[in-house]
């Protein structure tokens, strides 16, 4: 068994080393990519890919212990995950998927007509085509060992939002990162850095990351590792969370072949 160096900066449970097996494959992650486009994603990008989808993970999962901790309990449940994103709004992640969710049905709201008649919630597809939601099963596996290495176990419905949250925030992310390459960059955001009110000014790595992804490099046939970092500052906006993942998928992929 590796034994994971330590890391004081954080207290509790460390998040999984970038160094370990990602939880999520890189065959699960080009699985998806293929519910949103023919491209073709490189080993590196499916990597990166999968390293920005355990940071998110992770972090939602540390905030939803945390909550649970507060009551004495090692075994989550969803209100563990709603007290996690009102704590720290960076988390709020995958929000497709709060549509779908028992959990989040009082946060989604009641929607009306003109006439201020209640619209009644839409019926779920019965359709066999792939989607975020549909396909959100897959993840079980990497979500409960990530549970796992946070020393927690989780209800079958919290297991079943993470699984889902995750599906939908790497569908997000492959559609931003095949946008990308089509653009040839992210040219709505140019040199400005998104930063949420109240958070300090982003230190020099994320700036000049951002700066340096500005751009896409490479075919247009192609999704590269940069694009998944790239499609990574669209998603996330929170810039500790965005900062950890870019760093940590950055570190994931250093001697990984751009093929």
């Amino acid at each position: 068994m590796t034994i994971e160096p330590a890391r004081p900066e954080r207290s509790g449970p460390r998040t999984a080393s970038v160094m370990d097996v990602s939880p999520f494959k890189p065959s699960l992650v080009k699985a998806v990519f293929r519910d949103v486009t023919s491209m073709h994603v490189s080993r590196s990008a499916a990597w990166a890919a999968a390293s920005v989808t355990r940071t998110v993970l992770t972090e939602i999962i540390d905030g939803a212990r945390r909550a649970a901790a507060e009551e004495a309990r090692k075994k989550l449940i969803p209100g563990d995950l709603l007290s996690a994103i009102d704590r720290n709004v960076e988390l709020e992640v995958g929000s497709k998927w709060y549509d779908h969710s028992p959990t989040f049905q009082d946060l989604t709201g009641v929607l009306y007509d003109a006439a201020g008649v209640i619209v009644p919630s839409r019926k779920r597809s019965r359709s066999r085509k792939t989607s975020a939601v549909v396909g959100a099963h897959r993840f079980e596996a990497g979500v409960k060992k990530l549970l796992r290495s946070q020393g927690v176990t989780a209800v079958p419905a919290m297991v079943r939002d993470l699984d889902g949250i995750a599906s939908v925030f790497l569908t997000d992310l492959a559609r931003d990162a095949a946008v990308v390459v089509r653009e040839g960059g992210v040219r709505r955001f140019g040199t400005v850095t998104p930063v949420m009110s109240g958070e300090p000014a982003s230190p020099p790595f994320l700036k000049d990351s951002l700066q340096a992804l500005s751009t896409h490099k490479g075919d247009g046939r192609t999704i590269g590792r940069d694009d998944i970092l790239t499609a990574t500052t669209i998603q996330l906006f929170g810039s500790n969370l965005r900062q950890r993942a870019l760093a940590e998928a950055h570190e994931a992929t250093q001697n990984t072949a751009a093929g």
